[in-house]
């Protein structure tokens, strides 16, 4: 609690995303990483203090500019995958394109190279409940990275799958950073994939207590 009885979700938070690198926000639950997330991700507006995307303070953007920056700028992997249950792979992933306003001609073209680099390309045209856990977070990921973002920020992509697919998916992360010139900021609490990130925060109670 603050002085003035308000809950500090997040204490003095200082750091810096590097672009081209996975970037890991480790804690355990109630630590304040999806918070920090969100914040980062323009879903949620900081009380004090500022986050500068791309040369702009996202804090004093309006709501259609946050928006727009969100669509354009920034990819979702969520641990739900949230994917649409009457659309196919392919159609999952082409409608992130449509909403983002990418070239209607160059949409097949990328929606099956996205598919084709989660390994994905010769299942396109199945429904989710036809995918594995695993292959729907891969679709998850190919709908994120579809738009070409500057930036995909994953909240907790691997929690609800086994270890050996939760690397399999941290994998592809890796891949897309080299190919696609992608910049990964992740949650979780899995102490296993530590290992592969390039940058690690670990935070307890709101503050970052490790970097």
């Amino acid at each position: 609690m603050g002085s003035s009885g308000m809950f500090w979700a997040l204490k003095g938070i200082d750091l810096t995303v590097a672009e081209g690198k996975l970037t890991i926000l480790k804690g355990r639950s109630g630590s304040g990483k999806t918070t920090l997330m969100n914040i980062l991700g323009a879903l949620d507006y900081p009380t004090e203090g500022d986050i500068v995307f791309n040369g702009a303070s996202l804090a004093k953007l309006s709501e259609a500019k946050r928006d727009y920056v969100r669509k354009s700028e920034m990819g979702f992997v969520f641990q739900s995958v949230a994917l649409v249950g009457m659309m196919t792979a392919y159609e999952n992933v082409e409608f992130i394109l449509r909403i983002s306003g990418y070239p209607a001609r160059e949409r097949r073209r990328r929606v099956e190279a996205c598919l084709d680099r989660v390994g994905l390309g010769g299942r396109m045209n199945h429904m989710p409940a036809e995918l594995s856990g695993g292959e729907q977070q891969r679709v998850a990921i190919a709908r994120a990275i579809a738009h070409k973002p500057k930036v995909i920020f994953a909240d907790e992509p691997t929690a609800e799958l086994d270890t050996s697919t939760g690397l399999q998916v941290v994998k592809i992360f890796k891949d897309l950073i080299e190919y696609e010139n992608a910049t990964i900021v992740m949650t979780t609490h899995d102490p296993g994939l530590m290992d592969v990130a390039d940058k690690v925060y670990e935070l307890a109670d709101g503050e970052i207590v490790n970097a």
